[in-house]
């Protein structure tokens, strides 16, 4: 793990703090970054209770309905991917591959799927082993807890030779895990989700009891939601490829990236700081986004501004502008998906094997 650990300095980066990325995108081409280790654990779980079936949850653009579909194609296992909402027109990218990969989709409700906890899905698919929404258990989290120790000098000093360790925030899984297995540092979480101070609680019970870690999580830099795209965000992922050769996913390590550089500038880090960012990839290829697709993304953004306040038209029962926005938005992923640049994992170290 040490080989992926690349050392970055920027313009807006003070002399006196040192910095380095933990590559975790480059750990697999399609199960990348800290989805196999949550995944790790829950599929060994599985193995010894007979169960090689799984089920799991998540939205249209999940990573982690990606990456479960991929390590079931991988062992040859089915799997069931219950997905937020109606099912569209169109597929997502993320869920057509996901289906490519012999993921099968069952659609719900979003009301449906905010109460999905209360559903007994272990009495409808006993045969099944079922992983929560983004591997938030304590398998999931035990998994993570590796993530952190590969940062270790080693096994024999567990101690943090370095003084703060920061990480995107989703479910809070990933970051339970790193505090559980970090000795002597600050660890930081980024939520990326918009007045979502309940993670503060989801990674509470995760922790090990009798551990004092010394932890928080930020939850102003957001950049106006879970998944929101804004030309600043786009600026700052271009501008930081540029000068690193580091590509960031938007969702997670961009708005991460973000809150490292304003807490940089804003002195939170005392002098002589050593600072590991943990990358936590985008499940598939990650990339450096084309100056065609920022001018997209850019007039997107606005025309979905003014779609809030223009009247509503209908024509044969469609919502008009709901489609053009559809459309605009399929022809952005088009343009994404053509434009990867893969070079980035090329080579990428081999998982170990999924078996216990």
């Amino acid at each position: 793990m040490s080989k992926l650990i690349q050392t970055f300095h920027t313009t807006w980066l003070p002399d006196m703090i040192s910095a380095a990325m933990l590559r975790l995108d480059r750990v697999h081409p399609e199960i990348q970054g800290n989805k196999w280790f949550k995944l790790k654990y829950n599929l060994q779980a599985a193995e010894r209770t007979g169960k090689k079936q799984l089920l799991t949850f998540g939205g249209a653009y999940s990573n982690h309905i990606a990456a479960t579909a991929a390590a079931c194609r991988m062992i040859g296992w089915p799997c069931i991917g219950v997905i937020r909402g109606e099912r569209p027109p169109v597929l997502s990218h993320t869920l057509i591959q996901a289906e490519a990969d012999g993921m099968e989709l069952q659609f719900i409700s979003r009301e449906a799927y905010r109460h999905k906890t209360q559903v007994g899905w272990e009495t409808l698919y006993p045969d099944h082993y079922i992983i929560p929404e983004g591997g938030h258990n304590v398998l999931g989290a035990l998994g993570c807890e590796e993530i952190a120790a590969s940062l270790n000098p080693g096994p024999q000093t567990p101690a943090a030779d370095y003084t703060h360790l920061l990480c995107p925030v989703g479910t809070g899984t990933t970051l339970a895990g790193i505090i559980n297995a970090t000795q002597g540092a600050e660890v930081i979480g980024i939520s990326a989700l918009k007045g979502a101070t309940s993670l503060d609680d989801d990674v509470q019970a995760l922790l090990k009891p009798g551990h004092n870690p010394n932890w928080r999580i930020f939850h102003n830099f957001h950049e106006g939601g879970y998944g929101k795209i804004t030309p600043a965000v786009i600026d700052f992922m271009n501008a930081f490829y540029t000068e690193t050769s580091i590509p960031l996913d938007v969702v997670y390590t961009a708005k991460m990236m973000l809150a490292f550089r304003k807490l940089a500038l804003d002195m939170y880090f005392p002098a002589g700081s050593v600072v590991r960012l943990v990358h936590t990839g985008a499940c598939r290829a990650i990339f450096r986004w084309p100056p065609a697709f920022y001018a997209f993304s850019t007039v997107f953004t606005i025309f979905e501004q003014l779609y809030v306040f223009l009247p509503t038209y209908r024509l044969n029962g469609f919502n008009c502008m709901k489609q053009i926005v559809r459309l605009l938005f399929a022809a952005g992923i088009l343009i994404l998906s053509n434009t990867t640049v893969k070079a980035q994992i090329a080579n990428p170290p081999v998982l170990p094997n999924f078996r216990p």
